[in-house]
């Protein structure tokens, strides 16, 4: 393609639709993956039919960050490309390079706003959000580091949604009909995300804007409501809402074990005292603390964390741990640990917490799934609660129900408290009507027959069946998203973007483990490794050890990696574009300074 020319746009001169490219989802090798992605363009001749949600011949690859309504054409323009073969010394453009539907003369982005229209062909368009950023772009050209130049240079582009259906091509003037309110632009919008500061006073320009996307609606008011909030919060909450207040202390801190109960055939819970007269931080009610469990002298400590399941307080804290078949760890506890013995634990960390509203609140568990739920029912009595309050859980037997006198004792002390108990596989010496409530296993049919409230918030901690039938039970049943909450004792689930998908395995060792270098410890996966030179972030040492992980952009500027850091430091590569909630790091750009421990 020959050098482009920037040309319309400014002072009444008419901007201009130089290029329709259009391209359909395919499988890309990259980093020993296979990349589904429509990033790929080409520019077509004649004039292509535009519909609601795409292009004739245009698809997304992946719909859930690039397709639908609000994003059925990205918008680049001639400027850019002029603007990047000089940034990056290049002069191997061709229309469509950055995965764009219109290539266009005009229209730059700190000129066009949210919610402006256009007319160009037969069909109106309005502009509804800045290009939301991923790795592909950079794939696509070459530069791994594009997701975030995009932002750091402020030339994003932007999406259009069609408002009229019609026909475009080549050529086509591009007549403004339209002026969005607030007067914010596609620049003003996309650093108001991705950039620090976020004033109230723009956040709330920005939430005026009815044309803006419910995606970056919801980043808005997250980000609104964290400047509200007070206290001491950091990080991005538009990018990250599981942003919270920071974690007590960092490392780890010496707790004595003053009390050792057995809660049922399978479960211990171990009760944790600060020493002399100091006192703890009070967790937030659902919340967990990671232990360092020096099992054997030669051998590198185990990392597990454990849900917290008393009330929350300052003068101690009570972990329940249930003993598995081949865990070292539980066993170690449940063996060996005595009471005086002194180990090492996190604060508390977590956002499985409850909310403080007058909703209904419904908890539900199975088996040891019960720690962080009841954490929040002791919240809950502590307080009076006087909403309603539903405790649901499931077991195999009495033998292996936890908790069961301590929740009927806290159960009577609210006056709108409601419990139902469900055994799979009771024994004979079990009651019904008086131990349990049903045969069975707990599931959305239990909670419809019991006219459980569907505006209540739910909380669900169990095996992963459990929560995944549940949850996917509530949504059928009508219950908003918003409302749903979950927690896995495990590592959470992948989010990779585009990969194509492959047989899950056990975290493990990289193919070339290194000896030497920082210790990185996985904590939820229980897997510990050295950092090796040929890993250039802790996102891809975890990648290569098969340990679950959560990333888009690569680059430091989506935060869809952002992680808990438990302990150590490290250092970044390059640096994220908006920082981290204090506590936690961007595992897609950072390495360790030394060994670390991760909520991975």
């Amino acid at each position: 393609m020959k050098q482009l020319a920037v040309a319309g746009g400014k002072d009444g001169v008419m901007a201009r639709l130089l290029s329709v490219n259009v391209g359909l989802p395919r499988g890309i090798p990259w980093q020993g993956k296979t990349v589904d992605t429509a990033v790929w363009k080409t520019s077509v001749q004649g004039p292509r039919q535009v519909r609601r949600l795409n292009i004739d011949g245009d698809r997304q690859g992946d719909a859930a960050g690039h397709g639908g309504e609000q994003r059925a054409v990205l918008v680049y323009q001639s400027e850019a490309y002029n603007f990047w073969q000089s940034e990056l010394g290049r002069k191997d453009f061709t229309y469509g390079q950055f995965g764009e539907n219109f290539t266009v003369d005009g229209l730059p982005d700190d000129e066009v706003c949210i919610g402006d229209r256009y007319r160009i062909g037969s069909a109106l368009f309005e502009v509804t959000q800045p290009r939301v950023t991923c790795y592909r772009v950079g794939i696509r050209m070459n530069e791994p580091q594009m997701a975030a130049l995009l932002v750091a240079r402020g030339r994003p582009g932007f999406y259009l949604r069609v408002l009229e259906e019609g026909q475009v091509e080549a050529g086509d003037e591009i007549v403004q009909v339209g002026i969005g309110p607030e007067h914010m632009t596609v620049s003003e919008v996309n650093a108001l995300l991705y950039l620090p500061g976020h004033p109230r006073g723009q956040l709330e320009r920005a939430l005026r804007i009815p044309a803006l996307s419910p995606g970056w609606r919801g980043s808005f008011q997250a980000l609104l409501s964290q400047n509200e909030s007070g206290g001491e919060t950091t990080g991005n909450a538009g990018l990250d809402p599981a942003s919270g207040p920071p974690a007590a202390w960092a490392g780890f801190r010496p707790l004595r074990v003053v009390h050792k109960i057995r809660e049922s055939s399978s479960v211990t819970s171990l009760v944790l005292e600060p020493f002399e007269e100091s006192r703890l931080t009070a967790a937030r009610p659902g919340q967990f603390v990671v232990l360092r469990l020096r099992v054997m002298p030669d051998a590198p400590a185990l990392m597990r964390s454990y849900s917290l399941s008393s009330e929350p307080g300052e003068r101690h804290y009570r972990i329940s741990v249930k003993r598995e078949p081949h865990g070292l760890a539980s066993a170690y506890i449940n063996d060996r640990v005595e009471i005086g013995d002194v180990l090492d634990v996190s604060a508390p960390r977590g956002n499985f917490v409850l909310r403080p509203n007058d909703a209904p609140v419904v908890l539900l568990s199975a088996g040891v799934g019960a720690t962080p739920v009841i954490a929040m029912l002791h919240a809950l009595a502590a307080k009076a609660a006087t909403r309603e309050v539903w405790w649901l859980h499931g077991a195999r037997c009495g033998r292996e129900h936890p908790f069961a006198q301590e929740t009927r004792n806290l159960l009577e002390t609210l006056v709108h408290g409601h419990s139902h108990i469900s055994y799979s596989s009771p024994d004979r010496e079990d009651r019904l009507g008086v131990d349990y409530d049903a045969d069975g296993h707990l599931d959305i049919e239990v909670l419809r027959g019991l006219h459980v409230p569907r505006n209540a918030d739910f909380y669900i901690c169990g095996p992963s069946a459990f929560m995944g039938d549940l949850s996917a039970g509530l949504a059928a049943w009508g219950v908003v998203a918003d409302r749903i909450h979950t927690e896995l004792f495990g590592p959470g689930p992948s989010n990779t973007p585009g990969i194509a998908a492959t047989p899950s395995r056990q975290p493990h060792l990289p193919a070339e483990p290194s000896s030497a270098g920082p210790v990185v410890s996985f904590a939820r996966s229980g897997l510990t490794v050295h950092w090796g030179p040929a890993f250039q972030s802790l996102l891809e040492l975890a990648e290569a050890c098969d340990v679950p992980t959560r990333w888009s952009c690569r680059t430091g500027v989506c935060h869809s990696c952002e992680t808990g850091l438990v302990a150590g430091t490290v250092t970044y590569q390059p640096e994220p574009i908006d920082p981290p909630a204090r506590g936690t790091i961007l595992i897609c750009c950072c390495q360790p300074k030394a060994d670390v421990v991760l909520d991975l």
